[in-house]
């Protein structure tokens, strides 16, 4: 179990993840560490391609081949998951560890009745006669704001926001302590999306859950997220408390997304784009992977990697952050 004193449900550290091409490994993920405290939200920006959705990933166990957990620990509840064996993982995953996945048009059977597929998470993970698993799933339903007699019917007879509090009810169907929200609002307009955002709230306190949220929207990230980490080319750049980053990002990368985004208070501003695009992961640049593109790189960025540095309780990987 996690100690007393750090709280610490989920622990990352130092993970490689790595996928096998003909050219050779893309470090997908490299040595990336992070802690989530019981209760909390962890938001995970950046461009994509960086490595935000093969981290969740790999906290499930789920970074399936040419891809492979090359290095590192992920501990849950004091635990590291890495070793474990498949039948191990599988008593956890879903039943402690869960995912809501983006594009639930894709993610649901289309063949397959919604309480079919809700009953069928609850069974998969208990003993449980086929009228209380119906009961259940009803409830469920009920939970993220569906009728319950809408459990017959079929994905196809579901709206896009519907879909999604579906995948949420097959994701929270089994009380799971730690849930992954994998660009949950991603293809739905903005009311849908304060509609899911305002359940989720809801939800993760009446559930008592701690959570993961990767999304390429500021605006989510900031209503949702305790904390946030910001990854570039398969490193977390800076990780800090929500308001802070916000407000006075400290590594030129975090600086130039918040840049690239329309402000979430007070005055528009003009929109400025990061140029460039990030490296390639399978021969990355030396030092910082940012310095290609930062405007204040100096020689050291180009040739050394910085350590990190922690700065009233921020984390930041730059050299000229002092």
């Amino acid at each position: 179990m996690p100690s007393a004193e750090n709280n610490n449900l989920v622990e990352v550290k130092d993970l490689k993840v790595y996928f096998m091409t003909r050219q050779g490994p893309a470090q997908a993920v490299d040595n990336v560490s992070f802690s989530i405290k019981k209760n909390d939200t962890l938001g995970l920006i950046g461009e994509s391609g960086c490595g935000k959705t093969t981290t969740a990933m790999s906290i499930m166990r789920l970074v399936k081949p040419p891809g492979q957990i090359v290095d590192g620990s992920i501990r849950y509840t004091g635990q590291n998951i890495i070793p474990m064996s498949d039948e191990e993982i599988r008593q956890i995953r879903g039943k402690e560890i869960s995912i809501v996945r983006q594009e639930a048009q894709n993610a649901l059977n289309p063949v397959s009745t919604i309480g079919k597929q809700i009953t069928e998470m609850i069974h998969e993970h208990g003993s449980i006669a086929k009228e209380t698993a119906f009961f259940r799933a009803r409830k469920q339903l009920d939970m993220v704001g569906i009728d319950d007699n809408r459990i017959k019917s079929y994905p196809h007879e579901f709206s896009g926001g519907m879909k999604q509090r579906v995948m949420v009810a097959i994701a929270t169907a089994c009380n799971p302590k730690f849930l992954i929200l994998d660009e949950p609002t991603t293809g739905l307009d903005v009311i849908v999306q304060r509609q899911i955002l305002s359940m989720l709230r809801h939800l993760k306190k009446k559930l008592d859950l701690t959570a993961v949220l990767i999304s390429h929207d500021l605006s989510v990230v900031a209503e949702t997220c305790d904390r946030v980490a910001v990854m570039y080319a398969g490193k977390i750049m800076e990780e800090s408390d929500t308001v802070s980053l916000y407000q006075n990002p400290l590594h030129p990368y975090s600086k130039a997304l918040i840049g690239a985004y329309p402000s979430l208070t007070g005055e528009q501003k003009l929109l400025k784009s990061i140029p460039g695009a990030p490296p390639s992961l399978i021969n990355p640049p030396p030092g910082c992977r940012f310095a290609p593109r930062c405007e204040l790189a100096q020689n050291i960025c180009t040739k050394e990697e910085s350590a990190v540095k922690v700065i009233n309780g921020r984390k930041v990987a730059c050299h000229m952050v002092k």
